[in-house]
């Protein structure tokens, strides 16, 4: 992360984030790919949390996937463990072993059981994992009181990121003031399916394991599963949510129950706070996309539509230009799959109107547009003159940079 250029679309600065009671962090350099940096990091979790996950969908889900997914399934957790720089993915028999090594040690510095032990990996496909060296790593944890602050966390977990990513909200359920927390870490095979790379976020709301489970996949449904940087979904995407229930909240038995309306806003916010960060930092992006589709048969046409053109290299790499190319959206519109009237098609880019009824408005001005391309934040409009129902999508460029990060990955 260190060695990239920052992105010219980060936020200024990484947010202030306050502790959240029952959870500690703490960060080591393992040297798994770099060795100029901390790229392992241990969340300890007081007893009594409980916990969610929502996870890739691929078919070559890593070891350290297949794992958590069990952990998760059962509601609670003590610890978690990240590592960056090798994912454990397709690595076998072995990479089966090294998830339960390095569980069980992860599980003696925390002081828990394996089975309440969390893991996640990213990096390197198909590389085996340097045991010795997260050994080593938690050796020194264990015997180091020193803390991580959620800077240090964020830039443990990231690979080719250019900043960390972070995030912070303060609500209330019922009247108990409660936060909510998260990291994330993602810049490239960016296009999740029910999960995104990695994000963790921690809460100090009393929160039982099922309503946990809802409130996570209702929020990723509109932020992490609305992102896309380059269509491809990583074998190790993992979103977890932790409620140490340090907070003296009444436990709410129903997502629907309405103290946890302000709650449900407040995860939704900070969920989608991390994802569009992410795509902020698409590997060698120069521009952010906002994709909404409106005039739907249902939201998931919408989102269909949404994707294809999101997408599309031709549409990318039109932006990355500053190229006016709108035919291309008309393709990428055209070949998703969605329903349309042709004829009732409209199209616009920046707020500017370019097409209505099926064919190019006859006020269309093409230097306008340009001149929107020629800003970071750009936004693309179709209505596809069927239904009611929408969907948002976000997006970045594709750019020469792109190809040079992808292309050197593992030199």
């Amino acid at each position: 992360m260190g060695s990239l250029k920052r992105s010219a679309l980060a936020p200024k600065t990484f947010p202030r984030i306050s502790g959240i009671a029952g959870v500690a962090l703490k960060t080591a350099r393992a040297g798994i790919k770099s060795a100029g940096r901390d790229d392992l990091l241990l969340v300890t979790l007081d007893r009594g949390t409980k916990v969610a996950g929502v996870f890739t969908r691929s078919a070559t889900a890593s070891a350290p996937v297949q794992w958590s997914r069990k952990v998760a399934a059962s509601g609670k957790a003590r610890a978690i463990l990240i590592n960056s720089g090798n994912a454990n993915t397709f690595t076998g028999a072995q990479g089966v072993a090294d998830v339960r090594s390095t569980v069980a040690m992860a599980a003696r510095t925390a002081g828990c059981r394996s089975s309440d032990v969390l893991i996640a990996s990213t990096g390197v496909i198909g590389e085996p994992l340097p045991v010795n060296r997260i050994e080593n790593a938690l050796l020194r944890v264990q015997s180091s009181r020193r803390t991580a602050s959620w800077l240090d966390a964020a830039r443990a977990i990231g690979t080719t990121d250019t900043y960390p990513k972070g995030a912070t909200r303060r609500t209330c359920i019922g009247d108990t003031e409660v936060s909510l927390s998260g990291i994330a870490k993602g810049s490239g095979m960016i296009a999740p399916d029910m999960a995104t790379m990695l994000a963790f976020i921690f809460t100090d709301a009393k929160l039982p394991a099922p309503v946990l489970r809802a409130l996570l996949k209702e929020g990723i449904r509109t932020s992490f599963n609305c992102i896309t940087v380059d269509s491809d979904t990583s074998t190790s995407d993992t979103v977890l949510l932790a409620a140490t229930g340090q907070a003296a909240n009444r436990s709410p038995q129903s997502v629907t129950a309405p103290q946890l309306k302000a709650f449900r806003a407040a995860l939704k916010e900070l969920l989608t706070d991390l994802a569009v960060q992410v795509v902020r930092d698409g590997e060698g992006a120069s521009k952010f996309i906002t994709v909404d589709v409106s005039g739907a048969a249902s939201s998931a046409e919408a989102r269909k539509a949404a994707l294809a053109i999101a997408n599309s290299p031709l549409v990318k790499t039109a932006i990355a230009g500053e190229d006016a190319n709108w035919g291309r959206i008309i393709m990428a519109v055209g070949k998703s799959g969605a329903r349309l009237f042709q004829h009732r098609l409209a199209i616009s880019i920046g707020g500017i109107t370019i097409t209505d009824g099926g064919e190019r408005v006859p006020s269309y001005d093409e230097d306008e547009v340009t001149t929107h391309l020629k800003g970071t934040d750009i936004s693309i409009a179709v209505d596809l003159g069927v239904g009611r129902s929408r969907s948002r999508v976000w997006t970045c460029d594709l750019t020469h940079d792109y190809i040079r990060i992808n292309a050197d990955y593992r030199t």
